[in-house]
């Protein structure tokens, strides 16, 4: 794993709101305070932490989806892609799998059609799916085909870093493993890093080189994966790894 940084984030804060309360008025409300950390080349950074702390919030900020943070986000390459725990959600119901693939694609302006629909093709057999179904749509798919559509739609464009939120948390045992294996080997393939974000801590210990321990919107711990299991220096790491038991 090399030491060159990959995404560099330094004193960020978000906010969400002002909305609700009386009359429509609300102050916003902090999520994420004063957060930093580098990610480097080649790692597997783990972020955990219980829900409603500041995972989710603050990976979207590092993908570009959630402007008017304060602090730096600094990418030393493209902007990573991002894999959500919900891939109904975040593929297009009305377009077939092959559409979906192929756009980050034209976006990055590949214009021939033939190399796009070779590329999808491509892509679709290494995330272990048929090539048939690039003319299905989301409905028509399992949940584990649907997450293995979304790691395709995140690679597609070859970013260096990509943004897993909780990718596995709603697959039963056995397809959590394949998708986990998945995400290794296209790791070593083509050469990702990745911000994996998870509250299952033996997943994290299994797949990670570091962690972050996030608690109201705040890192309260960082350490390798190795050190933070066997000594936790945080009473709330303690607390996390006392409740994975």
């Amino acid at each position: 794993m090399s030491r060159e940084p990959l995404l560099e984030v330094r004193h960020l804060s978000c906010d969400y709101g002002p909305s609700g309360g009386l009359l429509g008025r609300r102050s916003p409300r902090r999520v994420i305070r004063d957060v930093s950390f580098t990610l480097c080349q080649g790692e597997i950074l783990g972020l955990v932490g219980e829900s409603g702390c500041g995972k989710t919030t603050l990976s979207r900020a590092i993908v570009g989806m959630l402007p008017g943070y304060e602090g730096e986000i600094i990418h030393h390459s493209r902007r990573p892609q991002m894999v959500f725990q919900d891939p109904f959600s975040s593929l297009n119901p009305a377009r077939t799998i092959g559409w979906t693939l192929a756009e980050p694609l034209r976006a990055a302006g590949v214009r021939d059609r033939a190399a796009r629909e070779a590329r999808v093709a491509e892509l679709l057999e290494r995330v272990g799916l048929e090539a048939a179904c690039a003319g299905r749509r989301p409905w028509e798919l399992s949940g584990g085909q649907r997450q293995r559509v979304s790691i395709a739609a995140a690679v597609i464009a070859r970013p260096r870093l990509v943004v897993a939120d909780e990718p596995v948390s709603a697959l039963d045992v056995t397809i959590q493993a394949q998708i986990l294996r998945l995400l290794v080997d296209l790791r070593r393939e083509y050469d990702l890093s990745y911000l994996f974000i998870s509250h299952d801590l033996n997943v994290v210990y299994q797949l990670c080189n570091r962690v972050l321990v996030m608690r109201h919107g705040q890192i309260v711990e960082e350490n390798t994966v190795e050190e933070l299991f066997a000594h936790p220096r945080h009473p709330y790491t303690r607390q996390l790894l006392e409740a994975a038991e």
